[in-house]
């Protein structure tokens, strides 16, 4: 349905009769859960209207440097610029996007008198665009608000400003998500930055924008949902909706991603694939677990894409949790149509991670073990820690590390 009735939907220009054929002409809607999200190919041409719906009449796009020289942003401004909403565009976003990024980006933000902010692209560019509406207003420093107790209660939420966040690829799936990753430069090491008003207002999914994704990319950030399905459903804590919600997940990631992966342009296959890495950010309000307590510390040290660290680390952490998880991955595999329990779900990780051009250690992406102490005590650190369903400790995590590295 068309999200302002003189708005008809555009469905990127494409033939129809090859819409039909792909279904992607279904895959459409207007959904209020986890916050308000316009989905469907096409819908970037909703952007003034998601900023107008947000009660924002001056945003700056927030993306990465990378993405800010290529066509879908020059898109969205020129729409934003069309409808008497500006040009502002902020790009100093470095992939592992630390407070340096951040100091920028608020500067930007106030020297352009800007009232909100779209947070566009992959996890770098929305983290830093939510923290840009999170910081603009507050007095106290970014570490101050670490998802740490209570610690979020510190910030003044009143002067939050409104997000509309647009992701480009499907991964991460931080559009619907209440927290950012931002790594301390000086330290190196990650930090999740919370605050329940940190949720964009408005979500725009447009599969079309992912089209131009390289394989890598592709491979990298749909393992990344996958891994944040599978670690909600391996964490012992108790949340029936997200556990539901991960298993479905998975299943998406299953059955799309490769075809994603192979064939760029497939718009049914992207769509699924953005709908999976929502429903991985969704479903994480479980937990995490060791996944992303050892990927953190290795991407902050030696900034490698998140999602392939990820996916390297997942066999050896599913070997790792066995005991605790077989049961429950029994009945997902069977859900999934993976013969064998849990020892297949297992072997169809590892083939899935080959399939995709996934290295099988880190070594391969620059990871040394030189600075094992350091990437120990950072995963310790690591807030996933606690959901982890066996309970880590420095001897198995350095276990882990010298597993993969």
């Amino acid at each position: 349905m068309p999200a302002h009735p003189c708005q008809p939907l555009n469905l990127c220009g494409l033939d129809q009769s090859t819409l039909k054929e792909s279904n992607i002409v279904n895959l459409v809607g207007n959904w209020s859960y986890p916050t308000a999200i316009r989905f469907g190919a096409g819908r970037i041409e909703e952007l003034p209207y998601a900023c107008a719906q947000a009660g924002i009449k001056k945003p700056l796009l927030v993306t990465d440097s990378g993405l800010a020289e290529l066509p879908i942003t020059a898109r969205a401004l020129d729409i934003l610029e069309a409808a008497g909403l500006g040009r502002a565009l902020f790009c100093e976003v470095d992939p592992n996007p630390n407070e340096k990024n951040l100091d920028a980006g608020v500067a930007a933000y106030k020297a352009g008198g800007n009232d909100g902010v779209i947070a566009f692209g992959g996890g770098s560019g929305m983290d830093l665009g939510k923290m840009v509406a999170f910081m603009a207003g507050q007095t106290r420093p970014i570490w101050d608000f670490e998802d740490i107790g209570d610690w979020w209660t510190r910030a003044d939420a009143q002067v939050i400003a409104p997000i509309v966040a647009v992701p480009t690829t499907a991964g991460t799936g931080s559009e619907v998500g209440r927290a950012s990753v931002i790594t301390n430069s000086e330290t190196r090491v990650k930090k999740i930055i919370f605050h329940p008003k940190v949720l964009p207002s408005v979500v725009i999914c447009d599969p079309e924008l992912t089209v131009g994704m390289p394989g890598f990319i592709t491979a990298g950030a749909g393992l990344d949902a996958f891994a944040h399905c599978v670690e909600a459903f391996s964490s012992p804590h108790y949340h029936p909706l997200s556990q539901g919600i991960a298993l479905e997940g998975m299943r998406l990631v299953k059955e799309y991603l490769p075809r994603a992966y192979r064939d760029g342009s497939d718009l049914e296959a992207r769509a699924h694939m953005m709908s999976a890495a929502a429903m991985g950010a969704i479903a994480f309000q479980k937990g995490l677990g060791a996944i992303h307590a050892l990927s953190h510390p290795v991407g902050a040290t030696f900034n490698t894409h998140h999602g392939t660290t990820n996916a390297v680390f997942m066999p050896a952490v599913l070997d790792f949790n066995a005991p605790a998880i077989r049961g429950r991955f029994d009945q997902a595999a069977a859900y999934l149509g993976i013969e064998g329990g849990f020892a297949g779900f297992r072997s169809f990780v590892g083939d899935f991670n080959d399939s995709l051009g996934i290295p099988r250690r880190l070594s391969e992406m620059g990871v040394a073990a030189d600075r094992m102490d350091e990437l120990v005590k950072g995963a310790l650190a690591d807030p996933s820690c606690g959901s982890n369903p066996i309970k880590l400790n420095a001897e198995n995590v350095k276990q882990l590390l010298e597993a993969c590295i």
